[in-house]
Formats: structure tokens, C-alpha cells, sequence
């Protein structure tokens, strides 16, 4: 693995974007990101698939993007890349990040008014111009101010997977530097940030710094690498994050992963506690009545200031200190914990995968049972199933139960339209062993609006689980405006969980929120909201927000036994 896939993925993905704008065949779009996607996805170097015909032969790469490769890890450039940015200024790019503009109205403001960057739309829609444009508004530019505030305040940050290989990249270039013993990734990656805005280390050698520094930079892609400090290092790949990496002795390490690690509150209440305690907890080292003690690991450190050890993603500044010297931490939810996995869609719908093969995969990850939740008809944008397609799932879910080899539930992801009501009649909702209801639709109801809304949903007695209960895609759309409070004490009263999904550009019920909802009585359910093979793993995306949240095995609901889940979702029914 090898830091070249980062400049290669980053060129293919800045080559789709220019193409999207052209107007080109979404196909040939969709080509460029496919091949983004897999040369990430690489288990090896991108060079050595390149050079034994790997790469060819994989799927996803075809000749025009292996030709864009290939150019690329031999001269660190693209002549395509650089032909289409003579074509069109880079700044359309950054406009069409801009929540309700997409290429065709991008093309117009250009073409119209000159517009080419932030600043120009920004200007446009103060002064008035924006308004004035046919088609758009007071309204629009409004929205469309919002729209560029929240783009430049996202503009530095990665979703938590992208960020989390993009760390694994450079944590095996760093391992393999001559003099480095280990390096383990740190910083808002190991604690599981939702998105994250810097890619941290820890490394572990008895090299001394400026060799280390100088043989990072000599690696494909790095650049310019920074001692900010004594040892800590600072550099940004071509295309990538920066980065900070935190060096130690053996004798430090504990210590350098501590505070790589971070949050900066953790870091404060730890340092606090120690003092208290009689300890200096140093930037490099950690001492005790005027000497140094060795913390060759996180746990040395923890156990001699009397704390158990804190889990890396509650280290968030909160009362994980406290709790830690009180012996009160929680006992995480665990991969092995969760029996089921919800939110589920399958070709009925818009998922790629059948019933069996879904289910197939879902017991080869080991669950006990499936939840299939395809969209409901309302949804026509994703395939939504109408009376009769539902009962025809229906019939095959039951023939396929009979050796499935894991327990198959009927169940949907039912729109909760504008009026608060569920996508089908009582006599069909009453046949599914539960319904999961979501908001697809209509956001821009006022906070009053939504909210009655979503209690009425709530007082539904067929509704088992609130999907994405807040509507947020990270770094493209903020959440809808919505009374959590009511939302919260309504959801424990009626007995409907709250889903946390595990789609990453969700992860949805934001973590803290999942605190707040915990201390009302409501039940989690986590979903995967997967509609691909892939799509299964988000569960561990989803899981990971359980544990920043703190959740325990009893607080979620998808680790009961199906039986107790069924009738979980039948005292919904009677209550």
C-alpha cells in the first residue's frame, strides 16, 4: 500500500467532477469515480497492480482511466486533468458543492452572470444579481448563502471512512520508514469522528527525528514535511489531508498516543486529574514526584493515574475521566453484540442485491436474522413497492425462510408523508413484522411543521423504528429543523426506537444526540441502510456511533433475539 493511490484517486475524482459539469454522459461520470473508488480500494500498491496487469484486469478500470493512471504514477500529472481545467474554471467545481445547485444551474450562472467562483455566487446573491436572475429569487439566494457557508465550513473535512483509508495509506508508509518500530493512526480517526478535519499518528522509533522527516518527504506524493516541534511532524499529501505525526521512544509511547489520540478536552481533564493526583502529564513524557515513568502503552498511563483505561472513542471531553476514576465506564456495545441487521434493500427496490443473495451475505457475517426494509410506494425515485410487489416479497421471504439458514423479516422503509401519516393503509401495514418510517421528502417545512409531523408518525401504533430521524447528509445538507425534545419524549412514551443509520453520509442520530435520547428512556436500533454488499459493513459504522454515545448491549434494540424483537414490535401494536 502506497501513498501514489492518493494523488491517482484524486485526479480520477477531479476529472469526474470537471466531466459532471461538461454535462458529459453520467455513465462516463460514474466511469471515473468507479475507478477513484477501486484504486482506494487496492489491496497492494497502485504501481505494483500496474506493473503485474492487476490493475487491468480489475473490474472498474478500463482502458481510458488505466491510461490516466498509468500517466499519473509515472510523472505525478495528467495531461487529460490539465486539458480540462483549461476548459473550465476550477471554482464551477466548488460551486456545485453548493446544496441546491447542480451542474445546469452552475452553467447558467456562469453563463449569465460570470460567475466562477464562491465569492462571485456569494456576491451575487448579496448585491441582489442572483434575485434578479430568472428562475431563482429572494429565496434562492437566501438558501444559496446558507448553502456557501456551510460548503466552506466542510470544504477541509473527509467523511470518517474516506478519512479512515486515506490514514491507512500513510500509517503503512510510515511503518515502513527505515528506524520505525510501529505506527498506529490516531486523532479523530481512532476515535471515530463522523468526519474529520486532520489525520494524526503515532510512531513509535529510536530514529532520530530530522532522518525521519527527511525520509517521509522522499515518499511518492508527500511534499514538504515540517517539524512544527520537537518531535511532531507535520506534512499534506498531494490530494489528501494533513496530517500530524507525534514521535516517541518505546519508553513514550503510551504517552505520544495519549495525546495524538487527543480530543484537546480529553487531553485537559486528563492533565487536570493527574495533577490532582500528584502526576505531570507532559507533551512528551509523563512524570511523578520529579521523575520520569516509562508509559510504554495507553494503559500504564491510565492505570497509574487510577483511571481504567477510556475507550478512544469517548474521549471526547465529557465525563469519561470521571467516570473512569469512579470504575463507571460503560461496557461498550460490541461487533458480536448486534443479532439482527436492519434497513435492508434489495432489487425490489434500489438495492443491487436479491433477497437470497442479501440474506446469504448476512448470514456469512454471522446475524441471526434480517430485516429487508425496501422503499415504499410513495418513494417512485427508488423503486418503491407498490401493495402488490410487497406481497409478492412477501411470498418469496416466506419460501426462502424455509433455508435461509437465518431468520428473514418483512419489513419497510416507509415514507412518513408531509401529514404525518405512513405510505400505506392499516391492512398492509399490519402484514410486515415491522416498519422502520422515514422523511424523504419536503425539508423545508418550518420546525412547527416538521415536528408535528414527526410526532405523528410516533403515535403510530405499526411504526417500530424512526428512520434517520434528523434528515442530515454530512457535509452536503444540514439536518431539517426539528424539536428533539418533543421528538425524544414522545419517541420513550410511544415506545418507538430511534435508528442511528450507519450510512456514512448520515450516521444519523448524530452521537450526541444519541446521549440525550438514551437519558429520555428511548431504545437505539442501528441500521445499515444497505443497499449493496458492501452496504453491510455500515453496521459497523453505525456501531461505532453507539460507542462515542456510549451505548450499552440492553439500549439497543437489534441485539435482542429475534423473538424479542418481534415482540417488541408487536407491543408497538397494542400499546
Amino acid at each position: 500500500m502506497s501513498t501514489d493511490r492518493l494523488a491517482a484517486a484524486e485526479v480520477l475524482e477531479q476529472i469526474a467532477g470537471f466531466l459532471e459539469f461538461r454535462g458529459e454522459n453520467q455513465f462516463r461520470v460514474r466511469t471515473f469515480r468507479a475507478a477513484a473508488k477501486v484504486v482506494m480500494g487496492l489491496p497492494g500498491s497502485v504501481a505494483e497492480a500496474l506493473a503485474d496487469g492487476s490493475l487491468a484486469a480489475t473490474r472498474g478500470v478500463g482502458p481510458a482511466t488505466l491510461a490516466i493512471i498509468t500517466e499519473v504514477l509515472a510523472s505525478g500529472r495528467s495531461s487529460y486533468l490539465e486539458e480540462l481545467k483549461l476548459q473550465v474554471p476550477a471554482g464551477l467545481l466548488d460551486m456545485m458543492g453548493v446544496p441546491g445547485l447542480g451542474p445546469t444551474r452552475v452553467r447558467q450562472l456562469h453563463e449569465r452572470l460570470g460567475i466562477a467562483s464562491l465569492d462571485a455566487l456569494e456576491t451575487a446573491a448579496r448585491d441582489g444579481a442572483l434575485a434578479r436572475l430568472p428562475g431563482f429569487g429572494e429565496k434562492t439566494a437566501e438558501k444559496l448563502l446558507k448553502g456557501i457557508a456551510f460548503v466552506r465550513g466542510t470544504q477541509a473535512f473527509r467523511l470518517w471512512p474516506q478519512a479512515a483509508a486515506e490514514a491507512e495509506v500513510l500509517r503503512v508508509a510510515l511503518q515502513r520508514i527505515p528506524g520505525v518500530a510501529r505506527a498506529v493512526t490516531a486523532g479523530e480517526v481512532r476515535r471515530r469522528c463522523e468526519v474529520v478535519g486532520e489525520l494524526a499518528f503515532a510512531v513509535l522509533t529510536e530514529a532520530p527525528g530530522d532522518a525521519v522527516r527527511r525520509a517521509l518527504a522522499e515518499l511518492p506524493g508527500i511534499g514538504e514535511v515540517t517539524a512544527a516541534e520537537p518531535g511532531l511532524l507535520t506534512f499534506r499529501p498531494a490530494g489528501g489531508m494533513t496530517a500530524r505525526v507525534r514521535l516517541a521512544s518505546a519508553a513514550d509511547f503510551g504517552v505520544a498516543l495519549v495525546r495524538a489520540t487527543g480530543s484537546e478536552s480529553h487531553l485537559v481533564q486528563l492533565a487536570a486529574h493527574a495533577e490532582r493526583a500528584g502526576y505531570l502529564l507532559g507533551p512528551h513524557s509523563f512524570s511523578g514526584a520529579g521523575a520520569v515513568i516509562p508509559a510504554p502503552e495507553e494503559a500504564t498511563l491510565y492505570r497509574t493515574l487510577g483511571l481504567s483505561e477510556i475507550p478512544a472513542e469517548l474521549r471526547e471531553g465529557g465525563e469519561e475521566v470521571t467516570r473512569a476514576a469512579q470504575g463507571s465506564l460503560p461496557l461498550l456495545l460490541e461487533a458480536a453484540d448486534l443479532a439482527g441487521l436492519l434497513h435492508c434493500h434489495t432489487t425490489y427496490s434500489d438495492g443491487t442485491l436479491s433477497v437470497a443473495d442479501l440474506a446469504g451475505a448476512a448470514r456469512d457475517a454471522g446475524y441471526a436474522y434480517l430485516g429487508i426494509t425496501d422503499h415504499s410506494k410513495s418513494a417512485a425515485y427508488a423503486g418503491g413497492l407498490s401493495v402488490d410487489r410487497v406481497r409478492r416479497q412477501w411470498a418469496e421471504i416466506d419460501a426462502l425462510n424455509a433455508g435461509a439458514g437465518l431468520r428473514i423479516l418483512k419489513g419497510i422503509e416507509c415514507d412518513i408523508l408531509v401529514d404525518g401519516q405512513l405510505d400505506y393503509d392499516d391492512a398492509t401495514l399490519a402484514g410486515f413484522d415491522f416498519v422502520i418510517g422515514s422523511i424523504h421528502s419536503r425539508f423545508s417545512l418550518s420546525e412547527a411543521e416538521m415536528t408535528a409531523r414527526v410526532l405523528r408518525a410516533l403515535d403510530h401504533p405499526r411504526l417500530t423504528i424512526l428512520g434517520h430521524p434528523t434528515g442530515r447528509l454530512l457535509l452536503s445538507r444540514t439536518a431539517y429543523p426539528l424539536d428533539l425534545d418533543q421528538v425524544f419524549a414522545r419517541a420513550a412514551a410511544t415506545g418507538v426506537a430511534l435508528e442511528i443509520n450507519g450510512d456514512p453520509h448520515r450516521l444519523d442520530l448524530d452521537w450526541r444526540l444519541v446521549r440525550r435520547a438514551r437519558e429520555r428512556g428511548v431504545l437505539i436500533s442501528i441500521g445499515a441502510d444497505a443497499h449493496n454488499r458492501e452496504g453491510l459493513a455500515y453496521a459497523e459504522f453505525g456501531l461505532a456511533m453507539a460507542r462515542k454515545a456510549g451505548l450499552e448491549k440492553a439500549e439497543v434494540l437489534n441485539t435482542r433475539p429475534v423473538e424479542e424483537f418481534l415482540a417488541f414490535a408487536q407491543a408497538r401494536r397494542t400499546r
